[in-house]
């Protein structure tokens, strides 16, 4: 039987050496170490040794060295795969099945994994050469000193279809194409996939390069080009920095989520190694759980802009269902128009520290991001949508005593805004400003429109369907059909969508949503005709970004009212008046693009 390499390193990532070892050999801290009498021969003073950073022990005495499993099949005589059933089983792993072919697999792994390691010295050499003036040039842009460039390996990739190819031509082409160094294209011979672009190689938590990420030199799309996925390489599995931000978050207590590699190397540059960033895409649930055996609450600090902020909110909305007791996320919002370099250069690491102190739980954030989705002059029918949206994100939660928790806190932050009977007024109200609005007036229309827009036009649905998901909506009845739509349009296809009538929506959803009305209703080309205006798919798109740009408008400046609270400096308060701006800004270009409609079709 043969275990693979990636199963066996996860093996050892998720078991602490030292608790292990500890159960049955007496351990005296050490600074970053642990230190005993040997258990493998006599000796009075210690020279027995524990890192658990570096997953082995030694002993200087006799020499006796191995990690988890070496210490179950040494120490207590466990033959290696009982000693990696036990390690698996405390693990909470599952053994995976081995067969020939499993073992195949393996073998060609450890063949992938030379070639990843022989490309990685290539990218340096070449960056290293005269062809890597260009991207030398760009690290000393960025303020990358080279010797930072040095700890994370970072090299380039010549704008060539074949260096790479022909450096590593003893490996074969096979091979190079399934490490997903070179394209494959049915007819064609294989060429490099990286050219022109700076290269950041992508490491394993044992430091093995597995993939890389590609920064372009120059102009060109797309800016970024990660690795395909391969035997050595599961993006969604996977955070960049893992290796050097492991001892680093032992050592802080704290795990650092930013949005790309080279946040993670101007943090690194500023003295913060405890930074991880996944991999272009959204934190995935298994990435959360990888940075919850680095630290209970890994803070994520992404950008303030609408980009990052809704992928904070994805990545709280894909933690709630997996949240543990003392297990959590907290969230750092960067200045709007900075990133983790700009902040460092301009007060040092003193100054992103200060960002990281004033990071919100999670409860907090999810508040504030669903305050700050509705109007300031919110009406029942508004305020009824917000209480049941956090109800609904609450009852997300599996662990029963934290959903009932989370429940009761986003009751009492309510209920402290609009009275005990939800009827009094917004915070960015004053007494005088009692809320009269009526249950259904133009704000409903307008978003009403939108989702039945795309009921006609489902192709944008299938296109947009996160933004959809996303849609600020002002009545519980508006949110079901969005849920609706956007279930649909996951699990139909776009015609089948096109089909659903007013009286589908209310026989088989059980939806109560009006007909649209050719005498009180905007007179959107996208509303009452289908395929008559050639502007018409252009408008019911033009209408969703406008809907989403106030959206996250209105919640950037409730984050910062929030954090004015905290602390009431010049900065801040400048900040919170630009915010209210872009707030009346996007709402002037949504009432005025508006406007252009409201002759009655």
């Amino acid at each position: 039987m043969s275990l693979s390499p990636a199963f066996l390193d996860e093996l050892r990532h998720r078991t602490l050496l030292s608790g292990l070892i500890g159960k049955t050999t007496k351990l005296q801290k050490a600074g970053r170490e642990f230190r005993a009498c040997c258990p493998f021969h006599n000796e009075k003073s210690p020279s027995f040794y524990v890192n658990d950073d570096k997953g082995f022990y030694h002993c200087f005495g006799c020499g006796a060295h191995g990690d988890a499993i070496r210490w179950l099949t040494d120490n207590r005589g466990l033959p290696f795969i009982d000693a990696v059933r036990e390690l698996a089983q405390t693990a909470g792993l599952e053994m995976p099945a081995m067969d020939r072919k499993a073992a195949e697999k393996a073998e060609r792994a450890k063949g992938l994994a030379e070639a990843m390691t022989d490309a990685a010295s290539w990218f340096t050499s070449q960056l290293q050469g005269i062809a890597g003036g260009d991207a030398r040039a760009v690290l000393e842009k960025r303020g990358v000193k080279p010797e930072t460039a040095a700890t994370f390996g970072l090299g380039f990739a010549p704008d060539s279809r074949g260096k790479l190819k022909d450096a590593l031509k003893d490996y074969g082409d096979p091979t190079l194409v399934e490490a997903g160094l070179l394209i494959a294209i049915d007819g064609k011979t294989p060429y490099d996939r990286f050219r022109g672009r700076l290269m950041i190689p992508i490491r394993d938590a044992r430091s093995r390069t597995i993939a890389f990420g590609g920064r372009i030199v120059g102009e060109g799309e797309p800016k970024y080009l990660n690795s395909p996925e391969t035997p050595l390489f599961d993006k969604g599995r996977t955070l960049y920095n893992i290796d050097r931000a492991l001892p680093a978050a032992r050592k802080s207590g704290r795990v650092i989520v930013v949005e790309g590699y080279m946040d993670v190397i101007a943090l690194a540059q500023g003295g913060i190694d405890e930074a991880v960033a996944p991999l272009g895409t959204a934190l995935t649930e298994h990435q959360i759980e990888r940075l919850w055996q680095m630290a209970d609450v890994p803070i994520l600090c992404f950008d303030g802009d609408t980009a990052g902020q809704k992928a904070a909110i994805r990545a709280a909305q894909r933690a709630l269902p997996l949240l543990k007791p003392g297990k959590s996320l907290a969230f750092a919002t960067l200045p709007p128009g900075l990133d983790p370099d700009d902040v460092i250069g301009a007060g040092g690491r003193k100054a992103f520290e200060g960002i990281l102190n004033r990071a919100r739980s999670l409860d907090e954030f999810l508040w504030i991001s669903e305050f700050g989705a509705i109007s300031p002059m919110a009406g029942p029918d508004e305020r009824g949508s917000l209480l049941h949206r956090l109800n609904q994100i609450a009852d997300t939660i599996a662990d029963p005593i934290l959903k009932s928790q989370y429940r009761d806190t986003f009751r009492e932050r309510f209920y402290g805004v609009f009275g005990s009977k939800a009827q009094r007024f917004s915070v960015v109200q004053t007494a005088a400003e009692p809320v009269q609005r009526p249950r259904k007036g133009l704000t409903y229309s307008i978003q009403r429109a939108a989702l039945l827009g795309l009921m006609r036009y489902p192709e944008v649905l299938a296109a947009r369907v996160e933004d959809v998901a996303d849609l600020p909506l002002a009545s519980r009845s508006l949110i079901e059909l969005r849920d609706r739509l956007v279930e649909l349009a996951f699990h139909s296809s776009p015609s089948d969508v096109a089909e659903i009538t007013h009286d589908i929506l209310a026989k088989t959803f059980n939806l109560d949503v009006e007909p649209r009305s050719y005498v009180e209703d905007l007179a959107f080309s996208f509303y009452f005709q289908r395929d008559t205006f050639p502007e018409a798919r252009a408008d019911l798109e033009r209408l969703i970004d406008l809907l989403i740009e106030e959206q996250f408008a209105r919640r950037a400046a409730a984050l910062i009212n929030a954090d004015i609270e905290r602390d009431l400096s010049d900065h801040n308060f400048k900040v919170q008046q630009e915010k209210r701006q872009a707030v009346d800004d996007a709402r002037s270009r949504l009432a005025e693009w508006v406007d252009q409609f409201r002759t009655a079709a």
